[in-house]
């Protein structure tokens, strides 16, 4: 089928990547607000790779101990973790496969994993997911179990504070459906987990749990939704409504902050007194400015039409769009906090959120018709060709309707904003956003088609769904500079800007070694890996690509302008 083409904001460079080495770079300007170090030009080289048992899902979350040089990666598929030598990056080598029996009898399946001094934690849901999950500690050096310890439901992702005193666990407390005869929805919540004994050596270490709950958010349901905060699952409590996905630790150890994706929201948790803090809400993106737009439908080929052919047509649109970020990092600069959010975007599916079982329906089959007096052209603007097609959410904010009197819908927001953004963390002002970058540097590769999906190779097969859907983020320092590399989970591939002054990041380069519907698929899990910390001296990025099944190791390189 021919690829028709057409730019409604001007054209930017647009960076291909090659499917074997994958090396590009960009430059320009940006400030050096971050530190003194010049500015630099970065490209990243693949340069090994294992295939996971498993099929899907066999490759997604890692750590890395570089006192062993042993690579732990979640096999999501099996529910375990994969024990690789990385001594040789170039050939990384199965050492041992961690599962049930291994962790501990009666523990379900692995979600995460984090590595601090020689030693493992590894987060286990329970075989029964809303009921509490586990946190398993090992030697990484000979994988022996050190503790055992309970939290809250769906453990999700965790991490270890910088001083490695405590470990800090997402607990996201999944509901299993709504308002069924057998429907259960945990709360969700932040373990804190006081650690001491952590050494290569030790033979035990000795743990203190503690949780932040958001039970006394629970008579706050209108304040934090007229706040922009998303509580709307059937009959929920606020508690049990927030569902923490990601965290991330502020450089001193004392502030965690945790993504609350389907919420939009952030919560920020003080670690000494294990309270949460504050939940604010992200917002929205208005997606009709200059620069903010998106392919938005996947039969743009054929104006005003509902039987049209695919197109790239990335413009301004008349929609909201929900960040949602999964991933967060953080980082300092000049005494202030920020925040780095991979802005995904999710919809909840189950039973009894709706009648229809899912959350994100397209415009045309959930609204009818466009409010004439908020959308120009309405009658077109609603045809598959234009909005048509687009998922957006059927419930926007705590089941307030987005259509007026006569049942056209006057809103539309679309789920996740196809951006990375950087927010000052106290404030939680955003200070810089992507844009529509993502889509415009990914129009014309010649390994992969626009906007397909990580499961296939058509033309805009995702542009009515969240587009390349920006998953994964890491922080890691190169010669100087605090780069940020951000996994795009559809298309596939990794962006690396240089973020080292958060008001004016600078876009460096773009990898993607996915050859149409083959090659590594479905970034998840990102690993830095310092030069300091690399078994070849030179800093490292570990990509787990969940739907490829497949861990690839990329080599960092970078020179001065």
């Amino acid at each position: 089928m021919p690829r028709s083409v057409t730019r409604v904001t001007p054209p930017r460079l647009v960076l291909a990547s090659l499917a074997s080495a994958i090396l590009l770079a960009a430059c320009g300007g940006g400030s050096d607000a971050g530190g003194p170090a010049a500015p630099i030009q970065v490209s990243l080289a693949k340069i090994g790779q294992y295939q996971h048992l498993g099929g899907p899902s066999a490759a997604e979350i890692s750590a890395f101990d570089p006192r062993s040089d042993r690579l732990f990666v979640v096999n999501g598929a099996l529910g375990s973790v994969d024990v690789l030598d990385l001594g040789n990056p170039a050939s990384p080598q199965l050492i041992d496969t961690l599962d049930a029996l291994d962790l501990g009898a009666g523990l379900g399946a692995a979600n995460s994993v984090a590595v601090y001094n020689g030693v493992v934690a590894v987060a286990l849901q329970a075989t029964v997911k809303t009921d509490p999950g586990s946190v398993v500690f090992l030697r990484a050096s000979d994988l022996a179990v050190l503790a055992t310890v309970t939290v809250g439901a769906l453990p999700d992702m965790l991490t270890f504070t910088p001083d490695g005193r405590a470990l800090v666990v997402a607990n996201e407390g999944e509901p299993n459906s709504y308002n069924q005869p057998d429907s259960v929805d945990p709360v969700g919540s932040v373990s804190i987990i006081r650690v001491t004994g952590l050494s290569p050596a030790t033979s035990s270490i000795t743990t203190q749990v503690q949780t932040a709950g958001f039970a006394a958010y629970d008579s706050q349901l209108d304040s934090l939704r007229a706040a922009g905060v998303r509580i709307y699952g059937p009959n929920a409590s606020v508690s049990q409504d927030l569902e923490p996905e990601y965290l991330t630790i502020s450089t001193d150890s004392r502030t965690a902050w945790a993504t609350l994706q389907e919420n939009n929201a952030i919560a920020e948790i003080d670690l000494a007194s294990a309270t949460v803090t504050r939940v604010r809400s992200l917002g929205s993106k208005d997606h009709n400015l200059a620069g903010a737009g998106m392919d938005v439908s996947d039969e743009d080929g054929v104006s005003n039409s509902n039987s049209g052919t695919p197109a790239i047509r990335i413009a301004p649109v008349p929609v909201r769009g929900l960040y949602l970020p999964d991933a967060v990092a953080s980082y300092r600069v000049n005494g202030v906090n920020y925040l780095i959010t991979a802005n995904e975007g999710d919809a909840r599916e189950y039973v009894g959120i709706n009648a229809d079982g899912r959350e994100d329906l397209r415009v045309r089959g959930y609204c009818g018709a466009l409010d004439p007096l908020v959308f120009g052209d309405a009658g077109n603007q609603i045809l598959d060709s234009n909005l048509g097609r687009l998922r957006i959410t059927a419930i926007p904010n705590g089941g307030l309707n987005s259509k007026n009197g006569s049942g056209q819908c006057n809103q539309l927001f679309s789920l996740g904003s196809r951006s990375f953004s950087i927010w000052n963390a106290d404030s939680l002002v955003q200070v810089y956003d992507s844009g529509d970058e993502f889509e415009q540097r990914t129009t014309a590769l010649p390994n992969v088609m626009f906007n397909a999906s990580n499961d296939d190779n058509a033309l805009d097969s995702r542009s009515a769904s969240k587009g390349p859907e920006p998953e994964g983020v890491v922080l890691g320092t190169v010669r100087g500079r605090t780069l940020a590399f951000i996994g795009l989970e559809r298309i596939g591939g990794i962006m690396v800007y240089d973020v080292t002054d958060p008001a004016s990041p600078r876009f460096l380069s773009y990898a993607n070694p996915r050859i149409g519907a083959t090659g590594d698929r479905g970034p998840e899990g990102l690993t830095f890996i310092s030069a300091t910390n690399s078994p070849t001296g030179l800093p490292l990025l570990v990509v787990g690509n969940e739907t490829s099944g497949t861990t690839a190791v990329l080599q960092i390189s970078a020179s001065s302008l």
